[in-house]
């Protein structure tokens, strides 16, 4: 089995060891080396590196999944890759375009190696479910995908620093270009942004975007982390509406109706809502194929987060287009 290595061991790096656990050797390293002691030895052990610099130069380890907030992203992600090692990097990749040169070049200048981004959403079966909808054409020329999560979310950690659309909001980005890719529409040719109930100098904590792609097709987002919602927003509805048909989705991918399935209601029976063990699975495949590039690459996470800064850099627009607010959530 090839061995990898757990940068930062807290809540969702518990998650990737629960999906790796008995299929590579684990390793870890936290600037809490007994929180990372304590992952290993819920997963059957595992050597715990007292620096990063002893992470590097280990010849037997074969990829690194960086779980530490994204301030650490760029600088940990590039030396692993100069060290010949792959990763798996927690989303948002970077906080900014510099960031993402960074990624860019380090990720270029080591072939031999890939660098994956651990969106989940690109991986969830309702992404998968929307994408075989258009391909086959059953919607026809789409025209409109409106995505709404609104539910109230506090957050003490490193989250806090950062505005909901990066840290929250860039899953709906993902699903958004996941699904419009599969009918060309790579990226937008505008975004527009606003943010309601921002606060002067404090991170956004609601945003509603439009995005404007060729062959006038729009798509909206309305996101957010301070409205209180039943069920943490489980209930509310999507919407993905073509010339000839439609669907509707609830927005955590639970059931839906429309597009292939005709009048029928689908609901999500199979395991994995979330998309992590699939993504997984695409991970060890490139560990185990030379070669191999995985499906969340730096390409379409760059592609999410050019959606985000671009938002951002709207911040002082007052308004969306009219009729861009989509309809109303349940």
């Amino acid at each position: 089995m090839k061995r990898v290595c757990l940068v930062g061991c807290g809540r969702i790096a518990r998650v990737h060891a629960r999906n790796l656990r008995g299929r590579v050797r684990l390793s870890a390293f936290s600037r809490r080396p007994g929180q990372a002691q304590d992952l290993l030895a819920a997963c059957g052990g595992g050597e715990v590196f007292p620096d990063w610099d002893a992470v590097l130069g280990e010849p037997d380890l074969a990829a690194v999944v960086i779980c530490t907030p994204p301030e650490a992203h760029v600088a940990q992600a590039s030396t692993a890759l100069a060290a010949g090692k792959s990763v798996l990097l927690e989303k948002p990749a970077c906080l900014d375009t510099a960031g993402l040169a960074v990624l860019t070049a380090a990720a270029e200048a080591q072939p031999e190696t890939f660098l994956m981004v651990a969106e989940n959403y690109y991986y969830k079966p309702l992404l998968t479910r929307l994408r075989a909808c258009v391909t086959a054409g059953r919607l026809g020329r789409l025209e409109r995908l409106w995505v709404g999560k609104q539910t109230q979310q506090a957050v003490t950690d490193w989250r806090s620093h950062h505005g909901a659309l990066l840290e929250g909001g860039i899953h709906f980005v993902a699903l958004i270009g996941g699904v419009l890719e599969a009918c060309g529409a790579w990226e937008p040719l505008a975004v527009q942004a606003v943010f309601p109930t921002r606060v002067a100098d404090q991170p956004e904590r609601r945003s509603r975007l439009e995005l404007r792609y060729p062959d006038s097709m729009v798509a909206m987002l309305d996101y957010a982390w301070d409205r209180p919602a039943r069920l943490r927003g489980v209930g509310q509805h999507s919407h993905l509406l073509g010339a000839r048909g439609s669907v509707t989705f609830e927005s955590n991918g639970l059931y839906g109706w429309g597009g292939t399935l005709g009048t029928g209601v689908w609901l999500a029976t199979q395991g994995d809502l979330m998309g992590y063990q699939a993504m997984t699975r695409d991970f060890l495949a490139c560990l185990d194929e030379p070669g191999r590039q995985p499906f969340s690459d730096l390409r379409r996470a760059s592609r999410d987060l050019r959606v985000v800064f671009a938002a951002y850099g709207t911040a002082a627009a007052p308004t969306l287009a009219p009729g861009a607010g989509g309809p109303a959530s349940s």
